[in-house]
């Protein structure tokens, strides 16, 4: 059930977040959630799309480079605390979190993480059997 995640490498210089946004825009794909870490020299900008293939298509034809992983996307409540029961599953059932970042759905009463673990599955399993929903390509698309 993992969703897809890009990373691209982008030059750590004026205008170049623009330029690779444009190019998204202009072929109409939309970009659902975002995080980007510096470099003295780039950025990584790690990115959930609605079109995963044309958006890597897009991308790679203007010279992009271009990682593509699974990630483990989670639905948690938006309040206090609602993370730290999500990552409490996951520490006790021995997964450890790489990175996160969180994006807000379009409703109020909901936040959506992704998260990148070593081993997709066993997150995936553990958040569901504590109860939390999982996103899936299908839920990126929706928003």
């Amino acid at each position: 059930m993992a969703i897809k995640q890009l990373t691209v490498y982008v030059q750590n210089k004026k205008g170049a977040m623009a330029s690779l946004t444009d190019v998204l825009a202009k072929n109409d794909v939309n970009i659902r959630a975002l995080s980007i870490a510096e470099t003295e020299d780039f950025g990584l900008l790690r990115i959930i799309v609605d079109n995963e293939t044309a958006a890597t298509k897009i991308l790679e034809e203007n010279s992009y480079l271009i990682k593509a992983i699974d990630v483990v996307g989670v639905k948690i409540g938006d309040k206090p605390g609602a993370l730290t029961g999500a990552l409490d599953v996951l520490d006790k059932a021995g997964i450890d979190v790489e990175y996160l970042y969180a994006f807000m759905a379009r409703t109020e009463k909901h936040a959506y993480v992704v998260l990148r673990v070593e081993d997709n599955g066993a997150a995936e399993a553990a958040l569901e059997g504590a109860g939390y929903h999982l996103i899936t390509n299908a839920d990126i698309c929706k928003l």
